[in-house]
């Protein structure tokens, strides 16, 4: 008994260290009761036998009649604890091996001491089956084992267990648990299952806050409050509890979850865009004075109507020709509905065009400019610089004399350099495009000099008008 009195005091040292709480509300808990060990499990050498005389007590037990275990443990989180257990026991029932078919045999190897040291990881599952009585629970670790004098060694531990919860804090207890020994021969320290059934009590409850009411039934364990609220503060004083006032800081009616409405329109101020001006609710308390749909302060224009896509300002037509920017792709020059707010290119807009490109008079043979045709590049740039929004194509020709690659590559580069000429010029390259024809779109005869100075010419064609 004196190594028990060594043990129990140690366990009982470890129960006075500060901890977690070991469930919600209580930090420690204590077990103690009788134990038994069987050493029989090991004994078997199939599966099914071990377990075939799993509680026969009676046969293969070995129960101390008193207080021969003590167990504290302490809660770490998430239906986790950990303990440390302490037992003392006699074996006077040993199960040899069997042999064959015969029965197993009980010997008396002289009442061995029998202590043992043991740390429990222990797991309860009593949330997860949502019990407020049944608490099972699984569990892991290791300790060491002393039998007798000169046997002794290290186990690994694993089992069940099972509490019946009177109370809060009382419980009945019994734990199931299967020690695998680190000694290889059996002799030495066989591997057994010790039971312990027993009571449980949980101590520790605490009052976090020092407001005279117990977190366990403190609505506001980490606040300090008043007992009308079960523990918890009204700090602005207006009848809510902070923990359900909206507004714990500032005073305000039930209506609004305790907070106020300073500018009167029903909307309580947190969730009032505008708490110091009355509003509408559509626009989260803010006002909308021209009544355009948009709020004031949102609204560029907050007292002349406008849509909301231009920031509740009317949209502007700049260039006057009744096409909104918005809509107008040519927003700077007047044009017509019809072509989107731009000006339309017109026959007679094409045929000055024209008109003008037949007077372009090139160096012979050449794609240069004579001295006299830049007026009329000037005047074709005045036109295209009317219809920003339209595309032109500039097409080159030639009269037959020559040969045909020559007239081509001539017709090319012509109708190049008027682009070139436009493009440098403030046109955009985008809207032009050139190419060139030969001699292959003659549209007067080659076989005289007047067909022919039709056909050395240069047209321009509206590709597209956005």
């Amino acid at each position: 008994m004196k190594h028990l009195n060594k043990l129990f005091a140690a366990v009982l040292m470890l129960a006075g260290l500060s901890s977690q709480a070991q469930d919600s509300n209580n930090p420690w808990a204590i077990s103690f009761g009788v134990n038994a060990v069987d050493t029989r499990f090991s004994a078997a050498s199939k599966l099914e036998d071990q377990f075939s005389e799993f509680f026969n007590a009676k046969d293969h037990w070995n129960i101390l009649p008193s207080v021969s275990y003590l167990t504290v443990s302490k809660y770490v989180g998430s239906n986790f604890s950990f303990g440390v257990t302490g037992s003392v026991n006699k074996i006077t029932k040993y199960v040899l091996p069997r042999v064959g078919d015969a029965d197993y045999t009980v010997v008396n190897p002289g009442d061995l001491n029998y202590y043992a040291v043991d740390g429990v990881i222990n797991y309860s599952m009593m949330n997860l089956i949502k019990s407020k009585k049944l608490d099972p629970s699984v569990h892991i670790g290791g300790g060491y084992t002393w039998l007798g004098e000169e046997a002794h060694a290290g186990t690994l531990n694993g089992g069940l267990g099972l509490a019946y919860w009177f109370s809060d804090n009382i419980g009945l207890s019994y734990r199931a648990t299967y020690k695998q020994s680190f000694e290889d021969v059996r002799e030495d320290m066989p591997s057994h299952v010790q039971h312990f059934a027993g009571l449980t009590f949980k101590f520790g409850g605490k009052d976090t806050d020092g407001d005279g009411i117990y977190d366990k039934d403190d609505a506001c364990p980490e606040a300090a409050g008043l007992k009308q609220f079960n523990g918890c503060p009204d700090t602005d004083g207006d009848g809510i509890a902070d923990k359900d006032d909206a507004c714990p800081e500032v005073a305000g009616p039930t209506e609004f979850n305790g907070c106020p409405d300073t500018d009167g329109d029903g909307i309580a101020d947190k969730d009032d865009a505008c708490p110091e001006v009355a509003g509408l609710k559509a626009f989260n308390g803010c006002p909308d004075t021209d009544g355009d749909g948009v709020a004031d302060k949102a609204d560029k224009c907050p007292t002349e109507k406008g849509p909301k896509e231009n920031a509740g300002c009317p949209w502007p037509d700049r260039d006057g020709d009744g096409v909104l920017d918005k809509d107008d792709k040519c927003p700077d020059v007047k044009g017509t509905a019809a072509n989107n707010g731009c000006p339309e290119v017109t026959d007679e807009v094409i045929k000055r065009l024209n008109d003008y490109a037949k007077t372009i008079l090139f160096d012979t043979a050449k794609s240069t400019f004579q001295q006299q045709t830049y007026p009329v590049l000037e005047a074709m740039t005045a036109i295209l610089k009317e219809y920003p929004s339209s595309n032109f194509s500039i097409e080159g020709h030639t009269d037959s004399d020559g040969k045909d690659a020559a007239n081509q590559t001539l017709s090319e580069n012509r109708a190049a350099a008027v682009k070139n000429y436009l493009v440098e010029h403030g046109i955009s390259a985008s809207r032009l495009s050139s190419v060139g024809f030969g001699e292959s779109k003659p549209i007067a005869t080659n076989k005289t000099a007047a067909g022919k100075a039709l056909n050395r010419r240069v047209e321009v064609k509206l590709v597209s008008s956005n």
